[in-house]
C-alpha cells in the first residue's frame, strides 16, 4: 500500500515509517520537522510541509498515488496546551481538517490517527477500557476527543474508514538503536532518568509519594513504541469504508514512578539520586489500559511487557545518542 505518514519524522511516527517499508510497502513522510528530525527518516522520503498547506497536501497524494494516511502530527505537552490553547487548537484541530480535506477532495478514504489516553480524562475505575466516558481536563486532551469525534462522521458522511489508537505512555527504542526518542524540553518519565545515569541531571525529580498506591507515587502503563507501530499497521489492514474502530493500546499493565526508577537503576548500573517534592496539579495516581479489544480486533499482542525490556531498548539508544539525533 501507498501511505503518507505525516509526522513521519517524529517519535512513534518515524518507528511506524520504519515497520512500514519493512513489510513491503510504499512509504511516504510528510513533516515540517519543527518537532521531527530529518535523521530519523529514510532517506529520499521526506516531504516538508504544513498541513496548513492544503494544496500541497493534495499534490503529494496525487503525485504519489497514496491510498492511505496515518496522522501522528501534534502538540502533545499537556502543561504547555492550558497555557497556549489557541496553538493546540490551531495546530491539532483546525490543521487536522485541512489534512482531512485534503483527503477527501482526492478520495483518499483510509486514516490512521495517533490519539491519547488523555481524552478520558481522570477516570474512577481501572483498568481503562473504550467504554470508559471520555472528559478529557487540559486542551490537548479536547483537542485529540474534537478530531477523533469528526473522524467517525468523515466516516458517515462521506465513506472514511478511521482508527483512533488511544496510547497510554509510549517508551523505548527501536531494538537496534538506530532510531529512539529525542523532544525539546523531554517530558517523559524513562528518557528523563536515563539522563540522570547519562550525568545530564543531576538527579530525578518525584513529584508525590502519598498516592494511593503501593509505594505512593503514580501508576502508569508503559507502552514499546515498536508495539505502537504494529498495532498502527494491524489497524491500517483492517480498515474498511464507512467505519470507525478506537481503540487503547497499552499493556495492561502498570508500573509506579519508584519501579521505573528501580528499574533505570538495574539496566544502567547507575545510582540515579531521586529528589522528593510535591504533587503535581491534575495528575492521576493510576493509569492503566484494558487493551483487550485490540488484541482481539487487532490480533495484536504488545510484545515488550516488562518495564526492564522497554528500559533496556532506551538505554541502548540513549547511550550510542546522548544527545539524541544531534549526537
Amino acid at each position: 500500500m501507498k501511505v503518507l505518514v505525516v509526522g513521519g519524522a517524529g517519535y512513534v511516527g518515524s518507528h511506524t515509517v520504519r515497520l512500514l517499508l519493512a513489510q513491503g510497502h510504499e512509504v511516504w513522510v510528510y513533516d515540517n520537522l519543527s518537532l521531527g528530525h530529518r535523521e530519523s527518516v529514510p532517506a529520499g522520503r521526506l516531504i516538508e510541509g504544513n498541513l496548513t498547506d492544503r494544496a500541497l497536501l493534495m499534490q503529494v497524494m496525487r503525485d504519489k498515488e497514496i491510498e492511505a494516511v496515518m496522522h501522528f502530527a501534534a502538540y502533545a505537552l499537556v502543561g504547555e496546551s492550558v497555557q497556549h490553547p489557541a496553538m493546540y487548537y490551531q495546530n491539532n484541530v483546525i490543521a487536522t481538517f485541512e489534512l482531512l480535506e485534503a483527503m477527501r477532495a482526492v478520495g483518499v478514504w483510509r486514516f490512521v490517527f495517533s490519539s491519547t489516553t488523555a481524552t478520558y480524562g481522570q477516570p474512577e475505575t481501572m483498568p481503562i477500557s473504550e467504554d470508559t466516558p471520555q472528559n478529557p481536563i487540559n486542551p490537548y486532551g479536547f483537542t485529540k476527543l474534537v478530531v477523533e469525534r469528526a473522524l467517525a462522521d468523515y466516516a458517515h458522511a462521506y465513506g472514511f474508514g478511521v482508527a483512533a489508537l488511544r496510547y497510554f505512555n509510549a517508551s523505548g527504542a527501536a531494538s537496534d538503536a538506530s532510531i529512539g526518542e529525542d523532544h525539546d524540553p523531554e517530558s517523559h518519565l524513562i528518557p528523563i532518568v536515563l539522563q540522570v545515569a547519562l550525568g545530564q541531571r543531576p538527579h530525578i525529580s518525584i513529584f508525590g509519594t502519598d498516592y494511593p498506591t503501593e509505594d505512593g507515587t503514580c501508576i502508569r502503563d508503559y507502552i514499546h513504541v515498536e508495539d505502537l507501530a504494529t498495532a498502527h499497521l494491524a489497524a491500517l489492514q483492517k480498515l474498511q469504508p464507512n467505519s470507525v474502530l478506537q481503540m487503547n493500546l497499552g499493556t495492561g499493565v502498570g508500573h509506579s514512578v519508584q519501579q521505573v526508577i528501580e528499574a533505570c537503576r538495574k539496566i544502567t548500573g547507575h545510582p540515579i539520586p531521586a529528589v522528593i517534592g510535591p504533587r503535581r496539579a491534575g495528575d492521576p495516581a493510576c493509569l492503566i489500559a484494558d487493551s483487550s479489544k485490540a488484541q482481539r480486533e487487532l490480533n495484536w499482542r504488545p510484545k515488550y511487557v516488562s518495564i526492564e525490556s522497554i528500559v533496556e531498548t532506551a538505554w541502548k539508544w540513549h547511550q550510542s545518542h546522548p544527545r539524541g539525533y544531534s549526537s
